[in-house]
């Protein structure tokens, strides 16, 4: 009987936990650390867009990685000044933990100066990377 008991907690705290991930994973939200954080082209590997960039850490094994990849190669391709950079997790370990990456595959929202406005980690949606851009754009205008 207390095995059947442990199983079922168990269980019940697995389903709980899965349950608040989905609802979180993807979210874009701004962290209070993340803001003091500016990244050059030269840590990136690529040059910022000329509004905002969006950089995607991925590793070979991450199956989300590949549509958050066509999601925001499309944005960018759809949003004047916007750029897409994909950075392997992988080969870029020393950023990956300096700014607290976790799983791939994780977004950052950045501005035309390189600032973080944005992250999300896992897959995020269509509608918050726009509202995050808006953001990254009206953040940058506001302070030229």
């Amino acid at each position: 009987m207390t095995g059947l008991v442990v199983c079922a907690a168990v269980l019940i705290l697995a389903s709980v936990f899965g349950a608040v991930r989905a609802l979180c994973g993807g979210r874009l939200r701004a962290r209070r650390r993340d803001g003091a954080v500016r990244l050059s082209a030269a840590e990136l590997g690529a040059e910022l867009g000329d509004r905002v960039t969006l950089v995607q850490f991925s590793t070979a094994s991450c199956a989300p990685c590949r549509p958050t990849r066509r999601l925001l190669a499309d944005i960018a391709g759809t949003v004047p000044g916007a750029a897409h950079v994909e950075i392997d997790a992988d080969d870029r370990l020393e950023l990956v933990r300096r700014l607290g990456i976790l799983r791939t595959p994780t977004v950052l929202v950045l501005d035309r100066a390189g600032q973080v406005v944005g992250r999300a980690s896992g897959q995020p949606r269509r509608a918050e990377v726009m509202a995050a851009i808006g953001t990254a754009t009206g953040a940058s205008a506001a302070s030229s």
